[in-house]
């Protein structure tokens, strides 16, 4: 991992030029269209600077390139049909008030980027891979299913939501019956399974740091906690869902 600073500079930079668009379009969500997309620049960037990668280094950087083009669509997508701020960040920029502008650099942007570069630690190793072991080879489809489970679990949520009639309603068919939310499940999948590719091309054990990080990040702060604060008021029948569906993890759903 020779090139960690070099990334983290990179992470910054690339965070920063997203923050002048924000200024002019008033708009600081734009940071989750390319939070994906980015995580796909380091892979690339670290292959740069290796010099080139073997086979099993492409395998990582094409599913990684994948998962970031179809995430990145999927949210760019959603933007321009809603056409507004995300919620999460308009109650921020409620809360700074006339100091959110500058502000927004180092508690959106800066932030964004710093936890992205930790979260990128495995995958900057497993770029490098030489060769295939079992190791490598599980953390590939790991990280295969978990983009598969989020692409479907999307797919099912933006079809149920473009339905005349079901505007305020739940959504407990498909995946979304065995969890409220199977698509941070799927991201949850993905990062477990570069984990395991980066020890498989042998990242340090504290690149274990990368997965817990987005692990808390999907159930407790960015993810399912924050979802859940408050979709109760909007939709009052979330209430019987949670009494019966699994939180996160797929389970079968308890009878009413």
């Amino acid at each position: 991992m020779a090139h960690l600073w070099i990334t983290l500079a990179l992470c910054l930079t690339l965070m920063s030029a997203l923050w002048l668009p924000s200024l002019v379009l008033r708009d600081v969500s734009i940071v989750d269209i390319f939070w994906a997309p980015v995580f796909a620049i380091v892979g690339g960037a670290t292959i740069w600077l290796e010099g080139g990668a073997q086979l099993s280094g492409w395998i990582t950087q094409t599913l990684v390139t994948l998962w970031a083009l179809r995430l990145g669509g999927h949210i760019l997508i959603r933007r321009w049909k809603s056409g507004k701020e995300d919620h999460r960040y308009t109650a921020i920029r409620r809360k700074f008030g006339a100091r959110f502008p500058l502000l927004s650099l180092p508690v959106v942007f800066w932030l964004q980027g710093l936890l992205l570069w930790v979260i990128s630690w495995p995958l900057q190793v497993a770029v490098t891979a030489i060769g295939t072991t079992p190791l490598l080879l599980a953390g590939w489809l790991m990280t295969a299913a978990g983009v598969l489970v989020e692409a479907l679990a999307d797919a099912q949520l933006t079809a149920f939501r473009s339905q005349r009639g079901n505007e305020g309603r739940v959504l407990d068919t498909g995946l979304w019956r065995f969890s409220r939310h199977p698509n941070y499940f799927g991201d949850f999948l993905i990062w477990w399974g570069f984990f395991l590719a980066g020890i498989a091309a042998g990242a340090p054990w504290w690149t274990v740091l990368a997965p817990i990080v987005m692990s808390a990040l999907l159930l407790h702060f960015s993810g399912v906690g924050l979802m859940e604060d408050t979709i109760t008021e909007r939709r009052p029948d979330y209430r019987r869902y949670i009494q019966r569906t699994s939180a996160f993890f797929p389970w079968p759903p308890a009878k009413d």
